[in-house]
This record gives C-alpha cells, sequence and structure tokens, in this order.
C-alpha cells in the first residue's frame, strides 16, 4: 500500500504534517462534574469526571493529596478489527494507568487530600491516534469539572513512513508497519510528560525529527482546545445571563 503518494498526499488526502478535522464539545453530560466529547479524524472519545469528592475506598486513602482513579473502554462496535477479550483488557488496563500517570503530573492533587478524582473514558470510535484522544478529551473533561491543573496535557501520534515524518496518525498508518509515537506535552512548559514508541525500531535522526513534528502536533492542537474551551464558557456565560 502506498502512504503517501507522488503528490505528497496520504491515504485520506492530508499533507504529512497535517492534523485531521478536530471537534471538542464540552459539558455533554449533566450528571457528570464534567465531561467532553472529541473528535479527531474518525475517532471520537467520551470522557466523564466525578470529583473531587471523598474517597470510597479507604485502603487508598492519602492524607496528604488526592488520588486518580482512570478507567478506560472501548464500544465492541467501534473498533476496526476484533481482538481477544483478555489481551483487549490487560492493553486497556496499560492504557489507563499510563494516562493516569500523565495527570499525576498536571492536576493539583496536593489541594484534595483524603479525596478522588474518577476519569471515565469510552472510545466510540477508533480510527487511530486512539490514546491522543483520550489525553486531549480528558484534559477537557478536567477544565470542564473545574479541576486545577499547572497546564493543559495534549497528545498527538507522528510515524516515519514511506520515507516520511507523518502527523497524526489515522488506523491504516498506525497498520503501516512503521514505529507508532505518541507525544504527550505541557504546551505551556514545552515539557513532555510521556512518550510511547509502539512496534517497529526507528533511527535516532528520524526519531529525533518525529519527535519535534509531534511537539508541534501537540502545540496547535492545544491551540485548538483553548478556542474550544472559550466558546464554550462564553455559551455557558450567555446562557445564565451573567453579562
Amino acid at each position: 500500500m502506498e502512504y503517501v503518494n507522488q503528490e505528497g498526499l496520504r491515504i485520506d488526502g492530508r499533507r504529512v504534517n497535517e492534523l485531521r478535522k478536530i471537534q471538542c464539545k464540552l459539558g455533554v453530560l449533566k450528571r457528570a462534574d464534567g465531561s467532553a466529547l472529541f473528535e479527531q479524524g474518525f475517532t471520537r472519545v467520551l470522557v466523564a469526571v466525578y470529583g473531587p469528592r471523598e474517597i470510597t475506598q479507604r485502603r487508598k486513602k492519602l492524607h496528604d493529596k488526592a488520588i486518580i482513579n482512570v478507567e478506560y473502554s472501548v464500544a465492541t462496535f467501534s473498533m476496526t478489527r476484533r481482538k481477544k477479550t483478555s489481551k483487549r483488557n490487560k492493553i486497556s488496563q496499560e492504557i489507563a494507568n499510563s494516562i493516569r500517570k500523565s495527570f499525576e503530573t498536571v492536576i493539583q492533587l496536593e489541594l484534595f487530600p483524603s479525596s478522588q478524582i474518577d476519569i471515565f473514558i469510552q472510545v466510540l470510535q477508533a480510527d487511530g491516534g486512539i490514546i491522543p484522544a483520550c489525553i486531549n478529551a480528558s484534559t477537557l473533561a478536567l477544565i470542564d469539572a473545574g479541576v486545577p491543573m499547572t497546564d493543559y496535557l495534549c497528545s498527538c501520534s507522528c510515524s516515519f513512513i514511506d520515507e516520511e515524518n507523518l502527523l497524526d496518525l489515522n488506523h491504516l498508518e498506525e497498520d503501516s508497519g512503521g514505529a507508532i509515537v505518541t507525544v504527550t506535552l505541557l504546551p505551556e512548559y514545552n515539557k513532555i510528560t510521556l512518550l510511547r514508541v509502539y512496534s517497529a525500531r526507528i533511527k535516532m535522526k528520524n526519531f529525533e525529527t518525529i519527535l519535534k513534528l509531534g511537539q508541534n502536533g501537540c502545540k496547535r492542537i492545544a491551540d485548538l482546545m483553548k478556542s474550544a474551551i472559550k466558546e464554550h464558557t462564553i455559551n455557558q456565560v450567555n446562557s445564565r445571563g451573567i453579562l
């Protein structure tokens, strides 16, 4: 399969450094303290946040800060290919742990001792870039819930395929056999908090270029998220007649 044609276009018509179309909606679930729907291309992720609230499992209680619980699930109809339940459960747990650890670095947990923050993530449609979409959706839902963070947490995938550096992979590109690099960034500090490299080996010179591409992608996604938050805030103010 040709992933980049002679005109420099990918399978879905994008340029090599082009993001898929991104749409963000905050406050989509009324019963949650915070929620968000994040769409990137045909990948759709819904996140609900509850808390900070009183901890339910006393053995996990920390007296000096809150704990974060992350539950990750994928709707069965969303998957382009099926995996055995045991393998799927293991992967889901690994993804949940990675996301939890990432947010432990940015949420100001010390402000909420003896509390918990629950993040429920559901992948409604999977077409590549699932982990980045989950992280971006979780950031929006946490902001909607009013959970204080030191910075946005933004994520993007990239790879080196057909001698080209590609940004924001769809599922066909992820299945190409090339290395999948997921970059998670604090855009204000330009600090990488999570770096995942999956699949094939990659040369260092290519890796450094891909890393920069991923960082730039994260910053562009952060700008889109900020615009969505601003729009949501204005709509909330107008609907309540504050101004």
